[in-house]
């Protein structure tokens, strides 16, 4: 494996687990009823662990694509499919409407552009 697809791979990672982390910041709420008035806690839970990880993914995709540009859009794609595999599962809300499976299938493709496009 070249250094170039393990970074981009790591910098995934670390991207969609910040991700996961974050959805759960800002839904928590919604979820369990325990959470709805609890914004400081909930933020100091969530927050260093999600930015850490955050960090993480923008340092390994910048060195794997080359550019903020393609870690940007890379973290961009990747929450399209963190973000409806989760709220189905959680809050119940489809993601199966013609709006988000498109934008589902987009963000495979905002993926494989910054990972195969030279």
């Amino acid at each position: 494996m070249s250094d170039r697809l393990y970074n981009v791979l790591l910098g995934s990672a670390f991207l969609v687990l910040g991700q996961i982390v974050i959805w759960f910041l800002n839904n928590s709420q919604f979820v369990w009823e325990w959470w709805k008035e609890k914004p400081l806690t909930t933020a100091l839970i969530y927050a260093v662990p999600g930015a850490v990880l955050f960090w993480h993914g923008t340092k390994y995709s910048y060195e794997g694509l080359g550019g903020a540009w393609g870690s940007r859009l890379l973290g961009f794609g990747l929450s399209y499919l963190t973000f409806p595999i989760l709220t189905y599962i959680l809050l119940k809300e489809s993601m199966f409407t013609p709006k988000t499976m498109t934008c589902v299938f987009l963000s495979f493709c905002i993926v494989a552009i910054q990972i195969w496009w030279k």
